[in-house]
């Protein structure tokens, strides 16, 4: 069902770092020496721009256009978006993380979408109703208010897991692929759910409540501190999005998405699959049922099929 007030407004909120810059280079060697030492911490494809932010926004605007104001959370930095129509750049609002983490300043700079991701929820007009996109996902169809909310209640999508084995083996820790497992089992823990059952969210859009989110933050006060402290991802952190999931879930607040409407191309899939089948997996996102399309790394999948970006911008087009 729909959103019941047509007049709720939804906005949009968008991470965006542009890696390759001096001055943020220079900042991230400087600290980078006292990170934990986890290849997903440190990974410089994490920070590299190679378009996606372009895509994400004509995304949005092609398939959401009834998203209210889109809001780029930057580190000192601004965006090109003289490539994208003015109806569109009159709704973007760029963020600074100054703003995001206004005071506690001494966490910055950060490194860290984890730590960024806690905080938000405190942009100043940000809507009630939001949804948070990393910039390596984007719409491939047409996206209604009713996909994301269900009256106040988020629309989730993921499906419960048994992940005991992860959380038991100390191995996992290193491992770079399992730290965003083992971020929302510490996610789910806080609200008292178990490894044993673990609602793993899609790497998709996530929709969000401010309210939710500023709530479980005077809950868990301390835990959000030392969630933002880190500079760079860490296996102790939990997952901001997957909190507010279980916290939504818990109250009887949510509605589980049980539709495959998702695709998912992550980190190092070139390598594990033949590319004629990575091929076709592309070209799902070109099917009417299909709405969104994550691309973890872009350029690693680009190496590899380079008419890449021909398919993303087939999905993308209205």
């Amino acid at each position: 069902m729909p959103i019941t007030d047509n007049t709720a407004r939804i906005d949009a909120v968008i991470t965006w770092v542009d890696g390759g810059d001096p001055l943020h280079h220079a900042k991230r060697q400087q600290f980078q020496p006292l990170a934990p030492r986890n290849a997903n911490a440190i990974n410089p494809h994490r920070w590299a721009c190679n378009d996606e932010l372009s895509y994400c926004l004509r995304s949005i605007a092609n398939h959401a256009p009834w998203i209210g104001r889109i809001w780029i959370v930057t580190d000192a930095q601004s965006p090109d978006l003289s490539g994208l129509p003015r109806e569109l750049t009159d709704r973007i609002t760029i963020v600074d993380h100054l703003t995001v983490f206004a005071g506690h300043e001494e966490v910055l700079p950060t490194f860290n979408s984890l730590a960024i991701e806690t905080l938000l929820w405190r942009i100043p007009g940000l809507a009630e109703h939001f949804v948070y996109f990393n910039d390596d996902v984007f719409l491939t169809g047409p996206l209604a208010p009713g996909d994301l909310f269900c009256g106040d209640r988020p629309v989730l999508r993921g499906g419960w897991v048994d992940a005991r084995a992860i959380a038991a083996d100390p191995g996992s820790c290193s491992d770079p692929a399992l730290l965003n497992p083992l971020t929302q089992i510490n996610a789910a823990a806080l609200t008292g759910f178990g490894a044993e059952r673990l609602f793993h969210a899609a790497h998709v859009v996530h929709p969000l409540r401010r309210s939710v989110m500023e709530r479980l933050y005077d809950r868990h006060r301390d835990e959000f501190l030392a969630n933002m402290s880190h500079r760079f991802r860490c296996v102790s952190q939990f997952l901001p999005q997957g909190l507010h999931n279980h916290a939504c879930i818990a109250a009887g607040e949510a509605v589980l998405h049980e539709v495959d409407d998702h695709l998912h191309l992550r980190t190092g899939a070139v390598h594990d699959y033949p590319l004629p089948d990575i091929r076709a997996y592309l070209a799902r996102a070109l099917q009417p049922q299909f709405k969104f399309l994550c691309v973890n790394d872009l350029p690693q999948v680009e190496a590899a099929i380079p008419d890449t970006r021909d398919w993303i911008e087939r999905a993308i087009a209205a």
